[in-house]
């Protein structure tokens, strides 16, 4: 039997320390959260990681090679442009030779041991961590991924474009919302409830006519429309097959135009694309009189923008220019947004535009309130004893309050409509119709409640799924929507679940009623942790009054990829029914990752070498096993291919991120030069349709179009390009990218230079990926157990929760069971 090693593993090169950097929230684009700060990559200062109030810019330019969405790695490679430096990282493979076989086999005696404790062999020797006694191990993946793929024969759109068309219809609400800001907008015209109320405040303070204390109290939204009666939906058209995501693009003359103006500053010319689409026909002239535009250009940092402006504007620039510090600002909020913040204190603006040489941070942050570049809120934070507003003796009187939390108005109005849509739903209320449904605990809630919270893990899905099938008995319209098309695949094809961005943009679902809703009585949304708050603003605006929502998942996992909380932020307001499922996931697997959900990493019997420790030296091991496993253990002990198998690991860098990794694997699986932009035939792929969404794949061949790749039986075209930014290499995932998502087997990686970057959240969905077999390659010795232990999820600023028991504060959520 083989126990956690305990003797202390060697520390990480310098490399690999820069590549466990600790960002302090989790990565709004899936960047994993770390435990610890580490001096970034920027070469500024470290100090910040001392500071009471952490520097939220500084920890995202120290992701760099953490676990996080492809949004992040996109903002990396815009910065590898900036800065003229190659990526090596993606070759390198940090491994020693993939063929060299285990040591001697050895028999644990059917059992694995987890945790800080334990019995048996304290022996490191990888011949003692065989999961079949003769170094193989267990089940390989899934279906690579998520499932259900549609036939293009049957005029189904992609998941791609379902995706984009969503974005695009919230992209182009807030974008006709910003435009509209440069007038007096009055609340409830143009916009409804409180987000029209806010603009209406924010001009109003900002003008000096009120004060924002005036503001605090907003009346109840108006009631909408009732729900329609049961008729036949409108079904947009199905859009034909068309080429993944499309790419944002400027006229010829304008980038042409932009070109010149980097060229003038000495900014690399290759940014000219991206400047030209963010700033639109007029960037040559924006970006001249203004150079801070250049940090609007993801993944571009303030350094490179100051240098940039110097060389256009000589002595004119100062580092106390108004230009500059709105920018900053701005930059600052977005970085954020990435790590999963939808507001910042406004302490914390003002710490990080001290430590860009900011000479008066307040007036900054006063600057930016005015023009309009961000907002400022009063809500108070989410939890308990949060700053209050910090009144400085200044020796003059100022117009407006000093504000709490400041935000971009892209996730305010977001929030403040996400906030207004589940209220309006919580406020349902009863549902005759529900009298006859069976009597279980979550169809009681339902036939009182228009929002239900239902929580549980995997086997607890069936729940919320019977609910559905129940009331598509009754005759309501009910839908079931996931976060990935494996989790559809995993509740079987009677239940018609669909992917969220499918639902909301008309090609799979109920389709839409003659007033534009969902022609829905209930929604079911599974894996309600990945609901970001612009997806979920969207969601909730789609629903019909009278239509119940039942958000179900598990709130152990990891939250989701894009800005917000909503889960957790709906749980902790405590303002519908929640209904926890007694219904516990089976097996070793099971028992192991309900351990870690309360914080225990606990010894589990497995005799069918379900779970299986391989502890490792250093990282080098770490990557050698790992090929091992994949390659020849798993197949060999359990029967399943090396595609079916999954592996998981902290960070895209480092010795044994998925980069090395991958190098690795491919070099076993499917040696080939890459020729198709370092891919060829054959290669296992995680593709991003979108910022925060990863689906798994496989390459078929490379086309005039771009690189063609079959996901899950969907044909996707990549354009070339969009392949280095949308398409990495599968065979090694992070957490964010998999989670959603189940494998037969699945093999996590923890390498010694890991440690930092543990936490409780990452442990409970890595683990949580294998259906039938985990490996842990395990390198990071008692940093495992402790950070089950003491480690919670980095928390995040969000305005949900506090907005919400604003509005439903008269009237008290009842007591789910």
């Amino acid at each position: 039997m083989t126990a956690l090693p305990r003797g202390a593993t060697p520390g990480p090169s310098a490399d690999d320390q820069a590549a466990v950097t600790a960002a302090g929230t989790t990565g709004a684009e899936g960047a994993e959260p770390t435990a610890g700060a580490t001096a970034g990559g920027t070469g500024e200062s470290a100090a910040a990681a001392e500071a009471p109030v952490p520097d939220p810019a500084d920890e995202a330019d120290r992701a760099d090679d953490t676990d996080r969405t492809d949004e992040a790695d996109q903002a990396d490679q815009a910065d590898a442009a900036v800065t003229e430096e190659a990526d090596a990282g993606r070759e390198a493979p940090g491994t020693g030779p993939a063929d060299r076989e285990p040591g001697g086999g050895g028999d644990d005696g059917g059992g694995a041991r987890v945790g800080p404790a334990g019995g048996g062999s304290t022996d490191e020797s990888p011949g003692d961590t065989d999961p079949a006694g003769d170094g193989s191990a267990g089940e390989g993946t899934g279906d690579g991924g998520p499932a259900g793929a549609g036939d293009p024969a049957a005029g189904s759109v992609s998941e791609a474009d379902a995706e984009l068309a969503a974005q695009r219809e919230l992209r182009a609400r807030i974008e006709q919302r910003k435009a509209e800001k440069g007038g007096p907008i009055a609340a409830g015209a143009k916009l409804s409830g409180r987000a029209a109320d806010l603009l209406a405040a924010v001009r109003a303070v900002e003008s000096g006519e009120k004060s924002g204390s005036a503001f605090l109290d907003s009346p109840a939204p108006a009631p909408r429309r009732p729900a329609p009666e049961a008729a036949a939906p409108v079904r947009q058209p199905a859009a034909a097959p068309a080429p993944a995501r499309a790419a944002r693009t400027a006229a010829p003359e304008t980038v042409v135009a932009v070109r010149a103006v980097l060229r003038e500053g000495g900014a690399p010319e290759a940014l000219a694309g991206q400047v030209a689409a963010e700033l639109g026909e007029a960037a040559a002239k924006a970006l001249r009189e203004n150079p801070w535009h250049l940090l609007d250009v993801p993944g571009v940092r303030p350094e490179q923008a100051d240098g940039f402006a110097r060389a256009l504007l000589g002595p004119e620039c100062g580092p106390g220019d108004g230009r500059r510090t709105d920018a900053l600002v701005g930059w600052l909020l977005r970085r954020a947004a990435l790590q999963g913040h939808t507001a910042l204190e406004a302490a914390a603006v003002r710490a990080a535009l001290a430590e860009r040489s900011v000479p008066d941070p307040d007036e900054a942050v006063r600057h930016a309130v005015a023009g309009g570049a961000v907002l400022v809120f009063h809500d108070g934070l989410d939890e308990p004893g949060g700053e209050q507003p910090d009144v400085e003796a200044t020796g003059e009187e100022r117009a407006e309050p000093v504000p709490v939390l400041l935000g971009l108005d892209r996730y305010a109005l977001a929030e403040e409509s996400l906030a207004d849509g589940l209220a309006r739903l919580a406020r349902s209320g009863p549902d005759t119709r529900w009298e006859v449904a069976a009597p279980t605990e979550l169809a009681r809630a339902v036939a009182e409640h228009g929002l239900v919270a239902h929580t549980g893990g995997e086997a607890a899905r069936a729940e919320p799924v019977a609910l559905a099938l129940a009331a598509r008995a009754l005759g309501l319209r009910a839908a079931v929507a996931t976060h990935t098309r494996d989790g559809g695949r995993r509740l079987g094809r009677d239940t018609g679940a669909v992917t969220v961005p499918e639902l909301l943009s008309g090609p799979a679902g109920p389709g839409r009623d003659e007033d534009g809703a969902l022609a829905l009585d209930l929604l079911v949304v599974l894996d309600a942790p990945q609901l970001d708050v612009e997806t979920a603003a969207m969601l909730v605006e789609s629903l019909p009054d009278g239509c119940r929502l039942v958000l179900s998942g598990d709130p152990g996992v990891l939250w989701s990829a894009g800005a917000g909380r909503v889960f957790a932020d709906v749980l902790a307001a405590r303002v519908c029914p929640q209904i926890a499922s007694r219904t516990p996931d089976p097996g070793p697997i099971g028992e192991l990752v309900s351990g870690i959900g309360i914080g225990e990493l606990n010894q589990v019997a497995a005799p069918g070498k379900e779970v299986v420790i391989v502890p490792v030296r250093d990282a080098g091991e770490a990557v050698h096993r790992t090929v091992q496993l994949v390659a020849d253990s798993v197949p060999r002990a359990i029967g399943v291919p090396p595609e079916r198998t999954q592996v998981v690991t902290v960070g895209h860098g480092g010795s044994a991120g998925t980069r090395a990794l991958n190098a690795a694997l491919k070099q076993r699986l499917n040696p080939g030069p890459g020729r198709f932009g370092g891919f060829d035939p054959g290669d296992r792929v995680a593709y991003a349709p979108s910022p925060g969404r990863t689906v798994p794949g496989t390459v078929v061949t490379a086309e005039p179009d771009g690189l063609r790749l079959d996901c899950e039986g969907e044909p996707v075209v990549v354009p070339k390009d969009q392949v280095e930014s949308a398409v990495r290499h599968g065979w090694a995932l992070t957490a964010h990218q998999a989670v959603g998502t189940r494998w037969p087997a699945v093999v996590v990686v923890l390498p010694g230079d890991a440690a930092q970057a543990l936490h409780r959240a990452w442990v409970y969905t890595a683990f949580g990926r294998g259906e039938r077999h985990l490996s842990v390659v395990h390198g990071v010795d008692q940093a495992l157990p402790r950070a089950v232990a003491q480690t919670p999820p980095p928390p995040r600023t969000t305005r949900l929760r506090s907005l919400l028991e604003g509005l439903l504060a008269a009237a008290p959520a009842p007591d789910g069971g």
